[in-house]
């Protein structure tokens, strides 16, 4: 595989990031809107999703796929960032400036995935 470093960097985040959901899947349950049904269920498979597209990042064929799952399932996550600064409970004590931080990240987050495309 020689893909350039930053794809690398692009599969581990996701991977690591899926597998957390499984790991503490409490930490994640608190931060999913409760308008959002079934909540566990929303959290592992986005976690195995996160996981699969960062493998897919591994491969320079299959990068396009992972950058649309990748962003798709970051334009969602949007609804868990903006009730992590609506919510108390939900902001897990973050500061509202690192709450709302996270927003234009995710943006930066969603332009590098389109880059491999």
């Amino acid at each position: 595989m020689n893909l350039p470093w930053h794809q690398y960097v692009m599969a581990v985040i996701y991977i690591i990031a899926g597998i957390n959901h499984f790991r503490v899947p409490k930490l994640y349950l608190k931060i999913i809107p409760p308008y959002i049904p079934n909540a566990s269920l929303v959290n592992k498979v986005s976690g195995f999703l996160e996981i699969v597209f960062g493998i897919l990042f591994l491969f320079k064929s299959l990068a396009p796929i992972a950058a649309v799952g990748i962003i798709v399932l970051l334009i969602g996550f949007f609804a868990t960032h903006i009730y992590m600064l609506q919510n108390k409970k939900a902001s897990l004590g973050m500061p509202k400036w690192a709450l709302i931080l996270r927003l234009p990240l995710q943006f930066v987050l969603i332009y590098w995935a389109y880059q491999y495309l």
